[in-house]
């Protein structure tokens, strides 16, 4: 058992097991992971069903559908994760990982597992949920659908990581992650689809963190993106994330700030 312990897959386990002792326990934190982005959709509904969508090619379901995944990915993931990294490091509880055999990517990967399978889970379940509700279609290009989804996990990780570096306390997280959270709901087409912005209001909001993930996401139900399409959405979410995990290698602090 020790040396399973031993590998950085076993530690990063055991992190995880403790982390999600500890979001169970709190409530508040659990309640927005949990059933925040579970609700958040139904508001949408009143809005897409008031949009122009046929002109678009898209459908109620294929603007909620990727709607909740985004929503699953801000609220479940990223800004549970900003505290979740804010409230261990002003416990001292990265500082005294950092001490043992954990290396600086395992605490920050095991730390965020919990959330990342939260996400994914709620992101399954709504699938579904919309599909059945919807009448939404199973996904043409499932691949794109799978790698958009990945992608958010791990681009919502990082930049929760970046964003806790600039975090002083945990009860500050709400704030320092409401940005992000904004802007992604305004730009990035999870409440408004792209397609329905003005073009040149479209080609900005392309470069947005979680423009690729919602276009990704889309793309894989609706089957639309061609391959070339395909490479604008992963060479923005690939450079989002090199520079997030550049920001954290330069930015993250693992004490408390004074």
């Amino acid at each position: 058992m020790s040396d399973v312990l031993t590998t950085p897959a076993g530690r990063m386990v055991a992190l995880a097991r403790a982390e999600l002792t500890l979001l169970g326990r709190n409530q508040t934190a659990l309640l927005s992971a949990v059933f925040v982005p579970l609700a958040l959709p139904f508001s949408v509904r009143s809005l897409a069903d008031g949009m122009d969508l046929g002109d678009a090619g898209l459908s109620v379901g294929l603007v909620l559908l990727p709607a909740a995944i985004g929503f699953s990915l801000l609220f479940a993931v990223y800004t549970t994760l900003v505290g979740v990294f804010a409230a261990r490091r002003e416990e001292l509880v990265l500082k005294r990982l950092r001490v043992g055999e954990l290396r600086d990517p395992e605490i920050l990967c095991g730390a965020a597992l919990p959330a990342a399978a939260l996400g994914l889970a709620q992101s399954l379940l709504l699938a579904v949920g919309c599909a059945v509700l919807l009448d939404v279609p199973a996904p043409r290009a499932p691949q794109l659908a799978v790698l958009g989804i990945l992608s958010g996990l791990v681009l919502c990780t990082v930049l929760a990581a970046v964003t806790a570096g600039f975090t002083r306390t945990a009860e500050s997280a709400q704030v320092t992650s409401l940005p992000l959270v904004l802007v992604s709901l305004t730009g990035s087409g999870v409440v408004v689809p792209l397609e329905l912005l003005p073009h040149r209001t479209a080609v900005l909001c392309e470069l947005l963190p979680l423009t690729p993930v919602i276009t990704l996401v889309r793309g894989g139900w609706s089957g639309d993106l061609s391959a070339y399409e395909t490479l604008g959405p992963l060479l923005t979410a690939l450079a989002w994330t090199a520079a997030g995990v550049f920001a954290v290698r330069r930015w993250f602090r693992w004490e408390p700030r004074r």
